[in-house]
Protein backbone atom coordinates (compact mmCIF):
# COMPACT_ATOMS: atom_id res chain seq x y z
CA UNK A 1 0.00 0.00 0.00
CA UNK A 2 1.35 3.40 -0.97
CA UNK A 3 2.14 5.92 1.72
CA UNK A 4 -0.03 9.06 1.54
CA UNK A 5 1.74 12.04 0.07
CA UNK A 6 3.33 14.31 2.61
CA UNK A 7 3.87 18.02 2.36
CA UNK A 8 7.27 18.85 0.92
CA UNK A 9 9.16 21.20 3.23
CA UNK A 10 12.64 21.02 1.72
CA UNK A 11 14.30 24.01 0.14
CA UNK A 12 17.11 24.29 -2.37
CA UNK A 13 19.48 24.78 0.59
CA UNK A 14 18.43 21.59 2.37
CA UNK A 15 18.70 19.70 -0.93
CA UNK A 16 22.18 21.13 -1.46
CA UNK A 17 23.15 20.16 2.08
CA UNK A 18 21.97 16.57 1.48
CA UNK A 19 23.88 16.35 -1.80
CA UNK A 20 27.07 17.70 -0.21
CA UNK A 21 26.72 15.27 2.68
CA UNK A 22 26.09 12.30 0.38
CA UNK A 23 28.88 13.10 -2.08
CA UNK A 24 31.55 14.31 0.34
CA UNK A 25 30.49 12.56 3.51
CA UNK A 26 30.32 8.92 2.56
CA UNK A 27 33.77 8.33 1.22
CA UNK A 28 36.02 11.35 1.25
CA UNK A 29 38.41 9.93 3.83
CA UNK A 30 38.67 6.25 2.94
CA UNK A 31 37.67 6.29 -0.74
CA UNK A 32 40.62 8.41 -1.87
CA UNK A 33 43.07 6.13 -0.08
CA UNK A 34 41.41 2.98 -1.43
CA UNK A 35 41.38 4.23 -5.02
CA UNK A 36 44.99 5.42 -4.76
CA UNK A 37 46.04 1.85 -3.96
CA UNK A 38 44.83 0.84 -7.45
CA UNK A 39 47.35 3.09 -9.20
CA UNK A 40 47.18 5.83 -11.81
CA UNK A 41 45.31 3.79 -14.44
CA UNK A 42 42.90 1.53 -12.55
CA UNK A 43 42.15 4.20 -9.89
CA UNK A 44 40.74 6.88 -12.23
CA UNK A 45 38.96 4.22 -14.31
CA UNK A 46 37.31 2.89 -11.16
CA UNK A 47 36.26 6.42 -10.17
CA UNK A 48 34.72 6.94 -13.63
CA UNK A 49 32.90 3.61 -13.30
CA UNK A 50 31.52 4.64 -9.88
CA UNK A 51 30.51 8.03 -11.26
CA UNK A 52 28.69 6.48 -14.22
CA UNK A 53 26.78 4.07 -11.97
CA UNK A 54 25.81 6.98 -9.68
CA UNK A 55 24.73 9.11 -12.65
CA UNK A 56 22.68 6.26 -14.14
CA UNK A 57 21.02 5.65 -10.76
CA UNK A 58 20.19 9.36 -10.47
CA UNK A 59 18.60 9.39 -13.94
CA UNK A 60 16.58 6.26 -13.12
CA UNK A 61 15.34 7.79 -9.87
CA UNK A 62 14.45 11.04 -11.68
CA UNK A 63 12.43 9.09 -14.25
CA UNK A 64 10.54 7.30 -11.47
CA UNK A 65 9.76 10.45 -9.47
CA UNK A 66 6.34 10.85 -11.09
CA UNK A 67 4.09 8.14 -12.47
CA UNK A 68 0.73 8.12 -14.20
CA UNK A 69 -2.36 7.06 -12.30
CA UNK A 70 -5.47 6.25 -14.39
CA UNK A 71 -7.80 7.57 -11.67
CA UNK A 72 -5.89 10.54 -10.29
CA UNK A 73 -3.62 11.65 -13.13
CA UNK A 74 0.04 12.23 -12.31
CA UNK A 75 1.22 10.90 -8.94
CA UNK A 76 4.40 12.02 -7.18
CA UNK A 77 6.15 9.03 -5.65
CA UNK A 78 7.27 9.86 -2.14
CA UNK A 79 9.90 7.13 -1.91
CA UNK A 80 11.80 4.61 -3.98
CA UNK A 81 9.60 1.76 -2.70
CA UNK A 82 6.50 3.80 -3.52
CA UNK A 83 7.72 4.09 -7.11
CA UNK A 84 8.49 0.37 -7.35
CA UNK A 85 5.03 -0.55 -6.07
CA UNK A 86 3.25 1.88 -8.36
CA UNK A 87 5.23 0.90 -11.47
CA UNK A 88 6.03 -2.80 -10.96
CA UNK A 89 3.38 -3.99 -8.49
CA UNK A 90 3.12 -5.22 -4.89
CA UNK A 91 5.21 -8.39 -5.29
CA UNK A 92 8.14 -6.45 -6.72
CA UNK A 93 7.80 -3.82 -3.98
CA UNK A 94 7.81 -6.56 -1.32
CA UNK A 95 10.98 -8.12 -2.80
CA UNK A 96 12.60 -4.69 -3.21
CA UNK A 97 11.80 -3.74 0.39
CA UNK A 98 13.68 -6.84 1.60
CA UNK A 99 16.72 -5.87 -0.50
CA UNK A 100 16.55 -2.25 0.73
CA UNK A 101 16.37 -3.34 4.36
CA UNK A 102 19.31 -5.72 3.93
CA UNK A 103 21.22 -2.79 2.41
CA UNK A 104 20.32 -0.57 5.41
CA UNK A 105 21.59 -3.24 7.80
CA UNK A 106 24.79 -3.61 5.74
CA UNK A 107 25.33 0.16 5.74
CA UNK A 108 24.79 0.32 9.49
CA UNK A 109 27.41 -2.38 10.04
CA UNK A 110 29.88 -0.80 7.61
CA UNK A 111 29.53 2.68 9.13
CA UNK A 112 29.86 1.29 12.65
CA UNK A 113 33.07 -0.58 11.78
CA UNK A 114 34.48 2.38 9.81
CA UNK A 115 33.69 4.77 12.66
CA UNK A 116 35.35 2.47 15.18
CA UNK A 117 38.47 2.17 13.03
CA UNK A 118 38.56 5.97 12.56
CA UNK A 119 38.17 6.64 16.30
CA UNK A 120 40.92 4.12 17.06
CA UNK A 121 43.17 5.78 14.46
CA UNK A 122 42.64 9.17 16.13
CA UNK A 123 43.48 7.71 19.53
CA UNK A 124 46.63 6.00 18.14
CA UNK A 125 47.68 9.26 16.47
CA UNK A 126 47.29 11.12 19.76
CA UNK A 127 49.24 8.38 21.53
CA UNK A 128 52.09 8.60 19.00
CA UNK A 129 52.23 12.38 19.43
CA UNK A 130 52.32 12.08 23.23
CA UNK A 131 54.51 8.98 23.72
CA UNK A 132 56.49 8.80 20.47
CA UNK A 133 56.36 6.38 17.56
CA UNK A 134 58.26 3.65 19.40
CA UNK A 135 55.33 3.09 21.77
CA UNK A 136 52.96 0.24 20.78
CA UNK A 137 49.78 2.36 21.15
CA UNK A 138 47.48 -0.62 20.60
CA UNK A 139 43.77 -0.10 21.00
CA UNK A 140 40.84 -2.39 20.20
CA UNK A 141 37.79 -1.65 18.07
CA UNK A 142 35.09 -3.28 20.22
CA UNK A 143 34.61 -0.40 22.67
CA UNK A 144 34.22 2.11 19.82
CA UNK A 145 31.77 -0.13 17.93
CA UNK A 146 29.60 -0.48 21.03
CA UNK A 147 29.76 3.28 21.70
CA UNK A 148 28.88 4.20 18.11
CA UNK A 149 26.12 1.57 17.95
CA UNK A 150 24.64 2.87 21.20
CA UNK A 151 24.63 6.42 19.85
CA UNK A 152 22.92 5.17 16.67
CA UNK A 153 20.19 3.42 18.67
CA UNK A 154 19.58 6.49 20.85
CA UNK A 155 19.52 8.96 17.93
CA UNK A 156 17.24 6.68 15.89
CA UNK A 157 14.55 7.11 18.57
CA UNK A 158 14.14 10.83 17.83
CA UNK A 159 10.65 11.21 16.34
CA UNK A 160 10.46 12.52 12.77
CA UNK A 161 14.27 12.59 12.60
CA UNK A 162 14.38 12.72 8.79
CA UNK A 163 12.57 16.06 8.76
CA UNK A 164 14.97 17.92 11.04
CA UNK A 165 16.42 20.71 8.89
CA UNK A 166 19.34 21.49 11.20
CA UNK A 167 20.63 17.96 10.69
CA UNK A 168 21.26 18.56 6.98
CA UNK A 169 23.16 21.76 7.68
CA UNK A 170 25.31 20.21 10.43
CA UNK A 171 26.08 17.17 8.25
CA UNK A 172 27.14 19.40 5.34
CA UNK A 173 29.35 21.53 7.62
CA UNK A 174 30.99 18.40 9.05
CA UNK A 175 31.58 16.98 5.57
CA UNK A 176 33.18 20.23 4.40
CA UNK A 177 35.27 20.37 7.58
CA UNK A 178 36.85 16.96 7.34
CA UNK A 179 37.23 17.22 3.57
CA UNK A 180 39.14 20.46 4.15
CA UNK A 181 41.24 18.86 6.89
CA UNK A 182 42.05 15.89 4.63
CA UNK A 183 42.97 18.16 1.72
CA UNK A 184 45.14 20.36 3.95
CA UNK A 185 46.97 17.34 5.39
CA UNK A 186 47.55 15.98 1.88
CA UNK A 187 48.84 19.34 0.67
CA UNK A 188 51.11 19.63 3.70
CA UNK A 189 52.56 16.19 2.95
CA UNK A 190 53.19 17.16 -0.70
CA UNK A 191 54.93 20.39 0.42
CA UNK A 192 56.98 18.45 2.99
CA UNK A 193 58.09 15.81 0.44
CA UNK A 194 58.50 18.28 -2.40
CA UNK A 195 56.70 15.93 -4.82
CA UNK A 196 53.35 14.23 -5.41
CA UNK A 197 53.63 10.51 -4.67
Amino acid sequence: MCVPQTKRTGTIWTALAHIITAVIGSGVLSLAWSISRLGWIAGPLTMLAFASVTLTSAFLLCNCYKSSDPNNGVYRNGSYLDAVQRILGKKSAWFCSIIVRINFIKLGIVYTITSAISMRAIQRSNCFHNKGHKDACKYGNTYYMIAFGTIQVIVSQIPDFRNTQWLSVIAAIMSFTYATIGSALGLAKVIENGEIK
